[in-house]
């Protein structure tokens, strides 16, 4: 059959689609996502069918275009292509074969990797994989083999160094900016950490967004590598590059149903350290009410995987078993996050001190794992005699510094202080609603909205007092976050 190319000039962000009318669709028996392949002169491609109910933006005789088809069959308005009726990708048969139990090949785990990496699965075929990941979990050769698939998919950062040293929290603790320690004070100790980072989904910055405030995050592989060669370390995103590709795709889709499948959990994680040439690679799990991981057994179950695909993949594991009960830090969005890590480094007295523990527990635990003595104690003199802050320096400059000033990161301007309902002591901070509030209050979008803690778990306040104070660069989103409040109220007090 021949259609009509209408250009829509629209980007799905995902797998290309067409739309063409549903006269046509009733005339040629297509259905809503079949596949179909559209030739053009020397061109093909493989695109999914949206349908038309109405003639306003399709007529019958047309084909919609939206833009992933565009660049490739680069046919202009008005010109015709062929249509052909395609199959389903043969990894659509296996994901049906886990949704029914069974267990998949090496060969039929890296098919489906490969069509999640090519655009090839629609929406809801990617989510019956992780959800079939999710109630019939993956064996541990699973894992593995979907470990590998995935690093597979992508390209791999090549550092002929040993060791090679990473770190990666499981997340849902709000701030946790340790990375942004960690990193400096291990290639202060001479040793390559080369850490990607990922941005916000659903808390108020990401690594990447809090980086950023400080210096470039998106560069190529080819840049990183100089960059590592060079200074020993980064600190990117990691979305800017190819590194095990078909993983995002995956976590945007847990993110939507709101679940983690935990072989799904450890795969992504390890396939995104093994794609950076990580050898010793320290795993912080938080525990607490609100956190992504809320009960002990949990965290020992996510232990004891890590460690046996760390065996198994030939990586040295290290799992600490954190604190996720409140946040860490005390400013929470990419500016006050960043201010926070700055008086850290610069050993000025308002650097918050929960963060500080935290990020020369890790720091000391890895130089340990890299074979030097007494880790803690190595951490904190990187870290106090300004060794840390001068290679932080060193990594801003190779990725294009922005600012080392923290009296140059200026909060956003609306504020409100949140304060205590009632006097007694603070049993929990709840990350969940503290992500929230700073979300409405416009992070990270606005790098400087977000929260900034002045009371943590254990303080005992009086009525009245002063929690925080919640920042936003407009009235009406600060207005949003502060009726959130009644319903959202982060502090426990007892």
């Amino acid at each position: 059959m021949k259609l009509s190319v209408k250009n829509l000039d629209i980007e799905t962000g995902g797998m290309p689609v067409v739309i063409i009318n549903i006269k046509d669709a009733k005339k040629y028996d297509l259905h809503l996502e079949d596949r179909v392949l559209i030739a053009y002169k020397n061109r093909k491609l493989e695109a999914m069918i949206d349908i038309a109910l109405h003639d306003r933006l399709i007529r019958p005789g047309q084909i919609g275009c939206f833009e992933e088809v565009s660049q490739v069959l680069t046919a202009r308005n008005r010109q015709l292509v062929t249509i052909h009726i395609d199959e389903k990708p043969s990894s659509v048969k296996f994901i049906r074969k886990k949704l029914d139990g069974e267990g998949l090949s090496k060969k039929e785990i890296q098919q489906i990797v490969h069509d999640i990496t090519h655009d090839k699965l629609s929406s809801v075929e990617l989510a019956y994989f992780v959800a079939a990941c999710y109630s019939r979990t993956m064996t541990e050769q699973e894992t593995i083999l979907l470990t590998q698939a995935m690093v597979d998919s992508g390209e791999v950062l090549k550092l002929h160094r040993y060791p090679i040293l990473d770190k990666h929290c499981i997340g849902g603790v709000a701030a946790n900016r340790t990375s942004m320690i960690v990193v400096p004070i291990i290639a202060a100790a001479g040793l390559t950490c080369p850490k990607t980072s990922s941005r916000s989904i659903t808390s108020p910055a990401g690594t990447a967004d809090t980086m950023e405030v400080l210096a470039n995050v998106k560069v190529d592989l080819k840049t990183m590598k100089k960059i590592v060669e060079k200074i020993g370390a980064c600190i990117i995103w990691g979305g800017a590059l190819n590194l095990a590709p078909a993983d995002d795709k995956i976590i945007r889709v847990e993110r939507s149903l709101n679940i983690d499948a935990e072989s799904q959990l450890i795969a992504s994680i390890m396939a995104k350290k093994i794609s950076v040439s990580s050898t010793h690679i320290l795993i912080d799990i938080p525990v607490g009410v609100g956190a992504k991981v809320e009960t002990m057994t949990e965290a020992l179950n996510l232990k004891h995987g890590f460690q046996m695909i760390g065996e198994r993949l030939k990586r040295e594991i290290t799992v600490l078993i954190t604190d996720g009960s409140e946040p860490i830090g005390n400013g929470i969005g990419p500016i006050l996050e960043a201010r926070d890590v700055l008086w850290l480094l610069l050993r000025d007295p308002r650097a918050p001190k929960d963060l500080e523990r935290k990020s020369i527990i890790i720091a000391g635990r890895l130089l340990e794992m890299a074979g030097i003595s007494y880790g803690e104690e190595k951490a904190r003199n990187l870290l106090l005699s300004g060794q840390a802050f001068n290679k932080m320096k060193e990594i801003c400059i190779a990725q294009g510094l922005k600012t080392l000033d923290p009296e140059q990161l200026k909060p956003a301007k609306f504020t409100y202080q949140i304060k205590a309902k009632k006097s007694g002591t603070i049993k929990l901070i709840s990350n969940k609603h503290i992500s929230k509030i700073a979300r409405v209050a416009g992070a990270p979008e606005h790098p400087g909205a977000g929260i900034y803690l002045l009371k943590h778990k254990g303080d005992k306040v009086k009525k009245n007092d002063s929690l925080c104070t919640l920042y936003s660069g407009s009235k009406e989103k600060l207005k949003y976050a502060v009726e959130l409040l009644s319903e959202f109220f982060p502090f426990v007090i007892h």
